[in-house]
């Protein structure tokens, strides 16, 4: 049974992202592309992985998928115009991609499993000790600065993104704060005798 759902978990995987890439709908891509997280989720807790297959499933396919699908059927976008400028770029696309390949079969050809590697994976978790509470160990105690470290490159990164896509309208009115404070009351405010029964 085990193998059965692995075949079955490994070649929806392969199939979702192979339709991910080739669908012409944006939406049936990012459908595909759920499809593809759901089978990995599925693969991770064959290998006994269920908190990152857990993690696989709120977060790509919680949140990243589902907001993709919303801005994808929100945003109006021409993706013809869109295909036909990727459609200069396919051969060299085409050679990355062969170039990446035989990098693969040039590292998986020559893997070999190391004779020590269960006894160093046996030092990091013992039998024991459930596989959530060995991640934990490993990221907040033994690699506690790199996790870190990675968390402030992303936080980064994500500023730089806001700062590089940021673009001020001119038609859209923004509250400036500074100019609020230190503008005078003399020529903000004026003050009206205004008579009984009559309106300004």
């Amino acid at each position: 049974m085990s193998v059965f759902a692995f075949y079955l978990f490994a070649i929806s995987a392969i199939v979702g992202g192979f339709f991910t890439v080739v669908s012409r709908q944006p939406v049936h891509s990012v459908l595909w592309l759920i499809l593809a997280f759901l089978s990995s989720a599925g693969l991770f807790v064959l290998l006994g992985a269920e908190f990152v297959a857990m993690l696989l499933v709120i977060v790509y396919v919680g949140a990243v998928a589902v907001l993709f699908l919303f801005v994808v059927m929100m945003l109006d976008v021409d993706f013809a115009e869109l295909k036909a400028e990727m459609a200069r770029y396919m051969p060299l696309a085409m050679l990355i991609g062969l170039i990446i390949l035989m990098q693969f079969v040039m590292a998986f050809g020559a893997w070999e499993a190391n004779a020590a590697a269960e006894g160093l994976r046996a030092q990091v978790a013992p039998e024991n000790m459930h596989n959530t509470q060995a991640l934990g160990m490993i990221l907040y105690d033994r690699y506690f600065l790199l996790f870190q470290l990675a968390g402030l490159i992303l936080l980064v990164a994500m500023i730089g993104a806001i700062v590089l896509t940021l673009r001020h309208r001119q038609d859209v009115k923004r509250q400036d704060v500074i100019a609020q404070m230190m503008r005078d009351p003399a020529k903000a405010m004026e003050l009206r005798d205004v008579k009984p029964g009559q309106g300004l």
